[in-house]
């Protein structure tokens, strides 16, 4: 499993920004980065949203969906990671999509499993960045 060691040397409130349009989806997704140690969350479910809401400065990790309505997840982190350096996991539905545009990316398939979760936010986290 993971280890929240690893999140705890991370420092007092680790922080993931969710931007998924999907409201259900999206707290899914709180609920699974909770039990891997995160405690404290912002959620953005437009591109634009997306960008606006990435100003906080204590972030460590960015899940975006590919599609939103409005908007794209890939350009929003693109338009967030131009200036700072931030770990991204994609969780997505249109993962051939992504892989063509990202080939590097960090990828998970909708419908996610916990345990795929835990290792792709390892692997992001870890150093992997994909913007």
């Amino acid at each position: 499993m993971f280890p929240q060691e690893f999140l705890h040397s991370l420092g007092i409130g680790v922080h993931a920004y969710i931007i998924e349009d999907d409201y259900l989806i999206a707290r899914a997704l709180q609920d699974m980065l909770e039990d891997l140690g995160f405690t404290k969350f912002s959620f953005a479910r437009s591109e634009d949203a997306a960008i606006l809401g990435a100003h906080e400065p204590d972030i460590d990790l960015i899940t975006a969906d590919v599609r939103l309505l409005p908007g794209n997840g890939v350009n929003a982190v693109e338009v967030i990671c131009s200036d700072r350096d931030l770990p991204v996991l994609f969780i997505t539905g249109y993962r051939s999509e992504l892989e063509e545009r990202k080939p590097d990316a960090i990828i998970l398939q909708k419908p996610i499993k916990k345990e795929d979760l835990a290792a792709a936010v390892q692997e992001a986290l870890a150093g992997k960045r994909a913007a």
